[in-house]
């Protein structure tokens, strides 16, 4: 590790909020990886006859606990639970509810509001509260990681080539980005969802189609300004290959901004899948989304917990992710190691 990556990371570690930040998110994104294991409808283990099953993993027949159906067993049932604990045990998740697991035992009327079985509430279908965000805080994260990614690759291969070559590849890469930048994401989104059911890649793809663009100018300016230094012109001297030059020798300084702008691309990602869950444009209908949580908090005024639990998920984890990007910032700030 040279002097300046050990600069970066002691920049980034006095940031305390940024610090503790990062911790804290990946201590929670970590958490929602394993949302089956803490929050689910089935046993992680059950033991049965000197037999070990594993209902997380595999189905079962309720057949196989001595029931009379070759369906699924059903673990909330008293019948299968019953049949199960006479010749065994099973072993809970901390949460006894799915994203999909409907309580019909609620105290009143679906929503409901929280209680020590359901400790967020239940929502307009009698759903966990809680259990519906772990599931929608690892869906939100993921897209915003993947859409993140993906479109930052694109951006920084077309900034750096328009920035490099110039001439006639960036005058007519400028007029598509400005002409494509124009169009109505969200109207095409509205009119596609028309068409064909919108899913988890079909929406990351049309995401992908508008939000490649978002590093362009700030890549596109590194390389205009890097082709013209010394040691680039020293290397075209010498007969090295423009690849060789654009990523060995000028991309590692584009990248010193460009992962600066990585934590808030993220952050607007999480934004626009949960606008669009809320709009009802988002993810189909049943899945776990803090978006459609939201909606059902704006749609069920008297249930406050449901709009309460979305609006603090979405604050904690956006709020998080802004120290994150202001600690990266600082970590790649010149000025700093002035100081």
């Amino acid at each position: 590790m040279n002097p300046t990556q050990q600069r970066q990371i002691q920049a980034f570690k006095a940031n305390r909020r940024g610090y503790y930040s990062l911790w804290i998110f990946l201590f929670i994104f970590t958490v929602t990886l394993f949302a089956e294991v803490i929050a689910n409808d089935k046993p992680i283990l059950a033991h049965y006859k000197g037999d070990l099953y594993f209902p997380i993993f595999k189905v079962y027949p309720e057949t196989a606990f001595g029931g009379d159906f070759e369906t699924e067993a059903d673990y909330r049932d008293d019948y299968v639970t019953t049949l199960i604990e006479e010749d065994g045990w099973m072993l809970w998740p901390l949460i006894r509810y799915n994203y999909t697991t409907i309580n019909y035992n609620t105290p009143g009327p679906a929503p409901s509001p929280p209680t020590t079985e359901n400790w967020l509430g239940t929502d307009d279908q009698a759903r966990d509260v809680l259990a519906r965000i772990i599931y929608g805080f690892r869906i939100s994260v993921l897209f915003g990681l993947i859409l993140t990614i993906v479109s930052s690759t694109i951006g920084v291969i077309v900034g750096a080539l328009q920035g490099y070559y110039g001439g006639k590849v960036d005058l007519f890469g400028q007029r598509f980005i400005e002409i494509w930048s124009n169009l109505p994401a969200l109207y095409l989104l509205i009119i596609l969802s028309s068409f064909v059911q919108p899913n988890f890649w079909w929406l990351l793809g049309m995401m992908l189609l508008f939000s490649w663009m978002s590093l362009v100018d700030l890549v596109r300016a590194e390389f205009l300004k890097g082709r013209n230094l010394e040691y680039v012109k020293a290397a075209k001297a010498l007969g090295v290959s423009d690849r060789t030059i654009m990523f060995r020798h000028i991309f590692p300084n584009a990248m010193v901004a460009t992962l600066t702008f990585l934590p808030f691309i993220l952050n607007g990602s999480i934004s626009t899948l949960t606008s669009l869950d809320f709009l009802g444009f988002g993810l189909p209908p049943g899945s776990p989304s803090l978006g459609e949580l939201l909606a059902q908090g704006k749609a069920n005024i008297h249930a406050s917990w449901l709009g309460l639990s979305a609006f603090f998920t979405l604050a904690i984890m956006l709020s998080l992710l802004i120290f994150i990007g202001e600690a990266v910032r600082d970590a790649f700030d010149p000025r700093l190691a002035e100081r």
